[in-house]
């Protein structure tokens, strides 16, 4: 296969919105729309052809790791980068499975979002005002994290005069200099890793500071150090709720050092957004779901005291603080008709709870994805 093809194959993706191109042996190429996968109407991809579409976009350093680790992830631009209805970036995921080489490209938007567009609670403008402080976005694969977080970026860069530095792998959203000074690190390229990035950036009089992924102990030590020392810093984990992050951040740590790091996230954290992101019932589109938590004095003592276990509570009784659990976001958005029993079901914490209030409103519960292949 021609890089002629692999050029439409991209046409495509933006043309159509799609979020993610898969191309595997043995399938046509297929793009998920909506959150659904859809084949293209093209021949089944041999392996010659993923192997001939992958050395068409891939640089030789990918090309050297997926030898030699199995696997290796970039991103690259793609179209008239004056033209954004025709252009966009890609992250890429280049793997190996059964012999074979797999790719999976990811869309990212072009356009950056405002805050109040994706839906954010009024308050997260207050709280990226702030000098200092831990802010962490975290939620599955694929829940729209990087999006939120190039929303607040692109919030201070358009209203605050900072110098922001972020470390990503890849880069997916390229920011321009507006008010802000902004500096983008992509680690194997510009940085060797997330942990190195952040002890050099303390060096470079930075205001905020992004780390894409904190995946290992070094990493999160190192962010929850900068947000002490006096800057405000933005991370992600993949985690699922607000409790369900604290609990993962400590016990990243050895046990004889929990209880620092307790005293530390206690005074160093400053809010947690946890997201999810469903299918539209009119299937236009995606809709994201949030947990939202912002530490005041009581879950700051929460987490100090080990006691984790009481946040949901804590978060309920601070709305006025715009904060609110995942359950009670997931059921405004199916009372509102935007998304099915089902799917609420599946992705809220207290299934039981939520089975109940359906059959409490006089809703059934289906599973309309289902009925969608069956038609």
């Amino acid at each position: 296969m021609s890089t002629v093809q692999i050029d439409r194959l991209l046409d495509t993706v933006i043309r159509q919105e799609a979020s993610d191109l898969h191309l595997t042996v043995g399938k046509p190429p297929t793009v998920r729309m909506s959150g659904r996968l859809i084949e293209l109407k093209t021949k089944s991809l041999e392996p010659e052809d993923t192997t001939a579409l992958m050395k068409s976009i891939s640089p030789e350093r990918a090309q050297n790791e997926l030898q030699e680790e199995g696997g290796a992830d970039f991103g690259f631009g793609f179209g008239p980068q004056d033209d954004p209805e025709k252009s966009a970036r890609f992250r890429v995921s280049i793997f190996k499975q059964k012999g074979s080489v797999a790719m999976v490209l990811r869309r990212i938007p072009s356009k950056l979002l405002d805050i109040e567009v994706i839906g954010l609670p009024p308050i997260v403008q207050d709280l990226i005002r702030r000098p200092r402080g831990l802010f962490l976005v975290t939620g599955p694969t694929g829940s729209g994290k990087t999006t939120t977080l190039a929303s607040m970026i692109n919030y201070i860069n358009i209203h605050l005069d900072r110098h922001i530095i972020t470390v990503e792998d890849p880069i997916e959203y390229y920011h321009e200099h507006k008010k802000s000074v902004i500096n983008q690190r992509e680690v194997h390229t510009d940085v060797p890793s997330f942990s190195e990035a952040l002890r050099r950036a303390l060096r470079q009089d930075p205001d905020c500071i992004l780390v894409g992924e904190m995946r290992d102990l070094e990493t999160i030590e190192a962010a929850i150090t900068a947000a002490e020392t006096g800057h405000l810093v933005f991370g992600t984990l993949h985690t699922n709720s607000a409790a369900g992050t604290i609990n993962r951040l400590i016990d990243a740590f050895p046990t004889n050092q929990q209880q620092q790091v307790r005293a530390q996230l206690s005074t160093a954290l400053i809010a947690v957004l946890s997201q999810q992101l469903l299918k539209r019932v009119d299937k236009k589109g995606m809709v994201a779901a949030y947990e939202f938590m912002v530490v005041t004095p009581a879950i700051s003592n929460l987490i100090r005291e080990a006691q984790s276990f009481k946040i949901d509570s804590a978060i309920q009784t601070g709305r006025k603080f715009g904060m609110k659990l995942l359950d009670d976001f997931l059921w405004e958005l199916y009372a509102k008709g935007w998304i099915g029993a089902g799917d609420m079901i599946d992705r809220g914490k207290n299934s039981d709870m939520l089975i109940e209030k359906v059959h409490r409103s006089g809703g059934t519960i289906g599973r309309p994805e289902l009925d969608d292949e069956e038609n």
